[in-house]
């Protein structure tokens, strides 16, 4: 089971985002491979630290993490941010974090290494966004959807070479004069973007970063329980980015609920308005209504009343964050007749004066209140 975020970092749900910011560059600086050199568990410790403020620091992902926690990012797998999951190695975090931890992505608060600013930088292509449609079947059960899509790629026979203005470390060095003397600072090099290379030679049908769009089949698992809106990430089938040292961006699957056409969604919980005639609430019988996992029939008792709820209990929606399922509520609507024949409105007449048919609340199983206070008790 994952870790929660919020415990990795030490800090609370409310902490603002200057909070988060400190609480990440704390637990990078006390798990950073260079002051525990060999030390497998502070290396995961320091991925872990990243995943976390990946998704903390976007206000977008944090909000959807503190309502579906780590399930809002599932789906064809490759965890949150791609780090523990093997998405992304140090440089990536280096590259991605590099502010953080003081710097133009090189090494931070006097450790070396991994960021690397005598180094190329890895870059990560940009991600490209699908919808889903899913029916309430396909939600209640979970899903896995084969979908196609158009990704850039690098082309085949691109060759690249060492880019001559940063000599393949990804950035130039500037001097500036200042009143306190000259200082000196490195930039991403304008000319290769970061990566230390450029093209040699590339296919004239691809463009000039040397891709081309390509068709890409991707197998989505979307778990069951997802709601309208949620976003789900698959890991590295998003654009590639050019050149050779470079990781592929990722696909972000946005899911659309299609509006079920009896069923009406409250969370986990379903409910289904069930219309019965005047004789089938004063006899009493059985109908065989619709659910999630099939049909079924229920029994309806003689002398049932309009407005009655019945509870079929796990019939529902499963919850993503926890076990067990939402329940399916049928309300019971009794059809009155909008015209009568002769023989029925004489019927009716003759009735009105029948004392069993002048409504008695107090006899009545429940009052409306009190039947909605059972649905949430």
């Amino acid at each position: 089971m994952k870790k929660d975020f919020y415990e990795i970092l030490g800090i609370d749900k409310g902490a603002t985002a200057s909070e988060i910011k400190k609480a990440y560059r704390k637990k990078a600086i006390e798990f950073h491979p260079d002051k525990n050199p060999g030390n497998k568990e502070a290396e995961e410790n320091f991925k872990l630290a990243a995943e976390a403020y990946e998704v903390l620091s976007d206000a977008d992902k944090k909000a959807r993490y503190d309502q579906y926690g780590h399930a809002a990012f599932e789906g064809g797998g490759g965890g949150h941010g791609g780090f523990g999951g093997g998405g992304m190695n140090m440089d990536d975090i280096f590259s991605q974090f590099g502010d953080i931890f003081g710097g133009g992505g090189g090494g931070f608060g006097g450790f070396g290494g991994f960021g690397g600013g005598g180094g190329q930088r890895r870059m990560k292509g940009s991600n490209l966004r699908i919808k889903v449609k899913l029916t309430l079947e396909e939600i209640a059960n979970g899903v896995e959807k084969k979908v196609k899509v158009k990704r850039k790629v690098q082309a085949q026979g691109v060759s690249y070479k060492t880019c001559s203005t940063c000599n393949g470390n990804g950035q130039v060095m500037k001097v500036t004069n200042t009143i306190l003397g000259r200082m000196q600072s490195a930039t991403t090099c304008h000319v290769c973007g970061g990566t230390g290379q450029t093209i040699e030679s590339k296919p004239s049908q691809a463009d000039a970063q040397g891709m081309i769009l390509e068709d890409d089949a991707v197998s989505i698992k979307i778990p069951a329980g997802v709601v309208d809106g949620m976003q789900l990430k698959v890991s590295g089938k998003g654009n590639d980015a050019p050149g050779g040292n470079s990781v592929s961006g990722d696909l972000i699957v946005a899911i659309e609920e299609i509006e079920h056409k009896t069923l009406k969604r409250e969370g986990e919980n379903l409910h289904l308005d069930l219309y019965i005639t005047f004789p089938e609430a004063a006899l009493g019988t059985s109908k065989e209504i619709e659910t999630v996992g099939g049909k079924v029939r229920i029994k309806l008792e003689d002398g049932i009343q309009s407005g009655k709820i019945l509870r079929l209990k796990g019939k529902g929606i499963p919850s993503i964050n926890s076990y067990g399922n939402g329940d399916l509520l049928v309300h019971v609507n009794v059809w009155t007749p909008r015209t009568l024949n002769k023989e029925q409105r004489q019927f009716f007449e003759k009735s009105m004066k029948d004392d069993n048919f002048v409504p008695h609340p107090e006899k009545s199983d429940k009052s409306f209140f009190e039947k909605v206070k059972d649905m949430f008790s």
